[in-house]
């Protein structure tokens, strides 16, 4: 860690915090790099130096590997946090650091993963009219991300389940293939076998691992390979919008679990993210009429708006389990009454561990246990108090 520097783009984000303590950074983040506005508001970082020290002015970072973590912030927009990444990187690079590495969970811009050309964005489909009309007068603003950030002198990024593979190919490209898209299926597998949380006796005969739609098919064949039970069944869905909040699910007659298949078994639905909750809510009440036993609900990012909250409420869900790629979900209020159902898994440990032997090349003995922490409400059912 001597020649590593481990900051975050707001002074007391518990999130950056926790991943440089975990990383063994004897040092607080805000005793490093000082994160200050001038007057009219222009965002200036500062390298902390010892001010009497007048030598290697310009060069205080020199052969110094600097990692920037940057996770979501109630009282910052994410344009702001965007921003203040570009300009901590540069200030890295203009004070003689040798790599920036940017660790950002949740990566910023990636739903403008592709314009309204035909070479705006590489896809695993081919794209019509109305996917390019979608995107007309709007930016590629995923690729100017990934612009901004090299030319600001960024080196390496890390982020976790991008589901995109036009985001992919952008990031790969534009980083010498130095993109970390890191999937939590390591994570779920190992909460699914230790937590109790369903009946996997038999190799998983009770167990129905679920796809909402076409696209969580992927990562949804990657957790029943995680999860290695050779007795649960794959069910898919399919989905068609009809319009911005409108969808129409049913099983697709191509899964070869369907309705008539599941009753009293445990449904574990798959997905990347989740921001209405629409999709997943139709899904679980399509699920119901079969009878199964359980259906919970595993999505990475979770997007707490009050309109997901309000949806995700629904009796046809009974457990949702996510990570804190967006430290907000952490917050009990920003639950509101999901607290009852949902589980959080804390990764800084699983990141901090990546970082670790992949960027810093240095040993991780010290994550023996799981890689999560658990984080649960009180009002939760399977809370168990801490004893005294």
């Amino acid at each position: 860690m001597e020649d590593t520097i481990i900051v975050g783009n707001i002074s007391d984000e518990p999130f950056a915090i926790d991943v440089a303590n975990m990383c063994g950074q004897i040092e607080d983040i805000s005793d490093l790099i000082a994160l200050k506005d001038f007057a009219n508001t222009e965002f200036c970082p500062r390298f902390i130096r010892d001010e009497h020290d007048l030598s290697n002015i310009g060069y205080g970072m020199k052969n110094k590997r600097v990692i920037i973590v940057s996770a979501t912030y109630t009282e910052k927009t994410r344009n702001q946090l965007a921003m203040r990444n570009l300009i901590i990187a540069r200030a890295a690079v203009d004070n003689g650091a040798k790599k920036v590495v940017l660790v950002e969970p949740d990566l910023f811009y990636s739903a403008q993963d592709r314009g309204p050309r035909e070479s705006h964005g590489e896809v695993d489909y081919e794209r019509n009219i109305k996917d390019y009309k979608k995107f007309d007068g709007q930016p590629f603003s995923t690729n100017l991300y990934a612009e901004l950030l090299k030319v600001a002198g960024v080196d390496e990024v890390i982020t976790v389940h991008n589901h995109s593979s036009s985001v992919g190919r952008i990031f790969n490209k534009k980083f010498g293939g130095h993109y970390y898209n890191l999937v939590p299926d390591e994570l779920y597998s190992r909460y699914i076998r230790t937590s109790g949380i369903v009946n996997s006796e038999n190799e998983g005969k009770n167990l129905v691992i679920c796809a909402p739609d076409k696209g969580a098919i992927e990562f949804t064949n990657r957790m029943h390979k995680s999860l290695q039970y050779s007795n649960a069944s794959t069910l898919i869905m399919d989905k068609f919008r009809e319009g911005e909040r409108k969808v129409n699910i049913h099983v697709s007659p191509n899964s070869t679990t369907q309705l008539s298949d599941i009753k009293g078994k445990d449904i574990l639905i798959f997905d990347d993210m989740v921001r209405t909750g629409s999709t997943i809510v139709e899904a679980s009440n399509i699920l119901r009429q079969g009878k199964p036993r359980k259906i919970i609900f595993f999505v990475t990012h979770f997007y707490a708006s009050g309109e997901m909250r309000e949806n995700m409420n629904s009796k046809a869900i009974d457990e949702i389990v996510t990570t804190n790629t967006m430290p907000t979900t952490l917050n009990r209020d920003m639950q509101g009454r999901l607290r009852k159902k949902m589980v959080v898994l804390k990764i800084e440990k699983w990141i901090s561990k990546f970082i670790l032997e992949q960027i810093i090349h240095d040993s991780a003995d010290r994550f023996k246990d799981d890689p999560f922490t658990v984080d649960l409400s009180s009002k939760h059912p399977r809370y168990i108090p801490r004893p005294q």
